[in-house]
């Protein structure tokens, strides 16, 4: 136990910690930073309750609240001002504010203004900040690497993001699939290295994830994609088909990279440790560990999909919705990106093991 204390970076702790209070105490007075008028609520009084029940008996209760505050910013500042919000027991499209809450209010002059929404900097800013800083105390260089890759990786998205919208979507595919790769080999340069190990697993990465696609287009042209349901992406204004693609290739590619980067990786230690390990026995061990390690990454990945439409689903089915009407205009498309990301993840144990087993070295005495 005197060890463990001993090991434990408590000066690295209290540095983070100092840091994150002065920088919490900032975020939550820069109020002057934004233009749109911020109210501090200073009283808060429930006016009415009114008990609402639509065609399918589904019943929700609506408020009113007089919220009574003063503007902390811009050229009205100082000033107190009175308006009424009004929010549900759902809170699916408003929110019920309580007494020393920031909001955004549109003041529209002669006493009038209408509240907008929450101020929500200091939680997003701690939240980041706690997670930067536990990379920082735990991870150390390999923490400072992933961060260089978040931000640089974020930078490319909003470039690729950027020409997409130049180009009205029409070569969305191309620009996502070149993006692919280049957060692929960005991320695995930071993390492992320019060297041999790298290029490996990049060829795996790249190989599987596209892969996976051509097998996904080929069995989309057998079937003419029966059961698919393009329509459901909502408020696209560009071709949905490639755009559909384009996602499940950016969402797959995080769970390739993750199981080829392991595969990978131990066949290499095992290559350095044991020199004369042969081939076959090194995708032996690659098939091994891709095995311990295929079914958690693919039920990860069917999680996010669908857990993205579970909320939309149930709104469905509370409207009077069948299952089956739901689950199409909902979650197909979420279950096609888990099929097709599945395949990914299942051509990366054999891909990455053969790959390793050819190009891995010898360690040289």
């Amino acid at each position: 136990m005197g060890n463990l204390l001993k090991k434990f970076p408590i000066k690295m702790v209290g540095i983070f910690a100092l840091i994150g209070v002065i920088l919490m105490f900032f975020v939550s007075h820069d109020d002057f930073l934004y233009t749109q008028p911020i109210m501090q609520i200073q009283k808060v009084e429930e006016l009415s309750k009114t008990k609402e029940v639509d065609t399918f008996q589904n019943v929700d209760h609506s408020y009113v609240q007089k919220l009574s505050g003063v503007i902390t910013n811009g050229k009205h500042k100082g000033e107190h001002i009175t308006l009424n919000n009004t929010y549900t027991d759902s809170k699916a499209m408003d929110k019920k504010y309580k007494v020393g809450q920031k909001a955004f209010v549109v003041l529209h002059g002669q006493g009038e203004s209408t509240i907008k929404d929450a101020k929500r900097d200091t939680p997003v800013v701690f939240l980041i900040y706690l997670a930067i800083a536990l990379m920082f105390i735990f991870l150390k260089m390999a923490g400072i690497t992933a961060i260089g890759s978040i931000i640089i990786n974020t930078i490319l998205f909003m470039v690729a993001l950027y020409f997409d919208g130049f180009n009205n979507g029409s070569n969305v595919l191309w620009i996502f699939s070149i993006l692919a790769v280049l957060f692929s080999a960005i991320t695995l340069w930071l993390v492992i290295g320019w060297n041999r190990q790298m290029f490996v697993t990049l060829g795996s990465t790249a190989a599987c994830t596209f892969l996976s696609i051509l097998i996904s287009l080929i069995v989309f042209r057998f079937t003419h994609e029966k059961g698919i349901f393009y329509e459901s992406m909502q408020y696209v204004t560009q071709p949905p088909r490639p755009l559909f693609l384009a996602e499940t290739i950016i969402g797959s590619l995080g769970a390739v990279m993750d199981e080829s980067t392991d595969i990978i990786s131990s066949l290499f230690a095992l290559k350095m440790e044991r020199p004369d390990v042969s081939r076959k026995q090194l995708f032996l061990s690659g098939r091994n560990i891709g095995k311990s390690i295929m079914g958690p990454l693919i039920n990860v990945l069917f999680f996010i999909f669908m857990g993205e439409t579970l909320s939309m689903t149930l709104l469905f089915l509370k409207n009077g919705n069948s299952w089956g009407y739901s689950f199409s205009m909902n979650m197909s498309l979420g279950m096609v990106q888990s099929l097709i990301s599945g395949i990914g993840i299942v051509l990366a144990v054999p891909v990455a093991s053969g790959l390793t087993s050819f190009f891995a070295e010898k360690r040289r005495k």
